[in-house]
């Protein structure tokens, strides 16, 4: 069996991630506080929410800082791929947590609405003013976060977030100014709804990125019957079965095949075809797979558990 030991990085710079990810927190644990006290003193459906909302931005946040300072840690023998799929499932339970929150603001507001006695906001004024403070602090954190978003999905998780908590904010800002242009305390529920909405979206989606990951599903974007079809045109290549791909985390993914070549080829032949097998997944698919690893069998090689393995 032979690797090709190029590990890609876990997904950039983790003790950036971590600077920026506690960064991030402080300003959400202030606000939060904040919205907190607001929420108890105008009884506002959408800065509750959006208080919520932020409790589960700090936790996630928290999580996700966490994650980013144990990705820093080396494999080992024991975690021979460190702690890098930990960001997969700290963006998983990020989006259930956002999921959940999510649904009983959809619920909320439907009682308030319509429910026989609606809750009124004491404050419009006040309300606008835990509005505007919570959009400044949002702001500051997609700031922050916003270069490296993209990087992995524990990173996409805490952007999310925040991103998400600011459309909160704004709802929060636009009741305060819909109801003191209009003197309507239902539209504080509409604006809790409305929130909702923005958020159970972004939380299906990165739940189902996530568990795409956890399922070892093939690299979105790898088709691996072109893959199959492109192996199988290396000079001396006979055959290729029992081939997996699957994503270790965010800008890991890997692939194992068993190849199948010609009976009576020299060590450095066999060399060279591995070099092309290892180059062709590099270079000639639109997701690159720096780590293979290939066991090459001469045409006609069989094991007793062959049967099993290549069913």
């Amino acid at each position: 069996m032979a690797h090709d030991h190029t590990h890609a990085s876990a997904g950039g710079d983790s003790a950036e991630h971590q600077r920026r990810l506690i960064l991030t927190l402080t300003l959400t644990g202030t606000v939060f506080l904040a919205e907190v006290v607001g929420a108890a003193l105008t009884e506002s459906l959408a800065l509750l929410v959006d208080a919520g909302h932020m409790l589960t931005d700090m936790s996630v946040l928290i999580a996700s800082t966490v994650t980013a300072m144990l990705m820093r840690r080396k494999p080992d023998s024991t975690r021979t791929w460190g702690w890098a799929r930990l960001e997969v499932i700290t963006a998983a339970g990020g989006a259930l947590v956002l999921f959940g929150v999510g649904a009983y603001a959809l619920i909320e507001a439907g009682l308030r609405l319509f429910g026989e006695s609606a809750d009124d906001v004491h404050d419009a004024r006040l309300l606008l003013a835990f509005g505007i403070l919570g959009l400044a602090a949002n702001i500051g954190s997609i700031v922050i976060l916003a270069s490296q978003r993209g990087d992995n999905m524990n990173m996409k998780a805490a952007f999310l977030e925040v991103l998400n908590d600011a459309l909160g904010s704004v709802a929060v800002v636009l009741s305060a100014v819909v109801m003191m242009a209009t003197g309507w305390a239902g539209f504080d529920a509409v604006a809790g709804g409305l929130i909702a909405l923005m958020m159970i979206p972004r939380a299906v989606t990165l739940l189902r990125n996530a568990v795409r990951v956890l399922l070892e599903e093939t690299p979105e974007g790898l088709d691996l019957n072109a893959v199959r079809e492109h192996l199988e045109g290396v000079p001396h290549v006979v055959a290729v079965h029992d081939l997996h791909a699957s994503t270790v985390s965010t800008g890991m993914p890997i692939l194992m095949a068993h190849v199948v070549v010609e009976r009576g080829l020299s060590m450095e032949q066999a060399e060279g075809i591995l070099q092309q097998l290892q180059d062709c997944l590099r270079e000639h698919f639109p997701v690159s797979v720096p780590h293979t690893t290939f066991q090459l069998e001469p045409e006609g090689y069989t094991t007793p558990s062959a049967e099993q393995l290549h069913a």
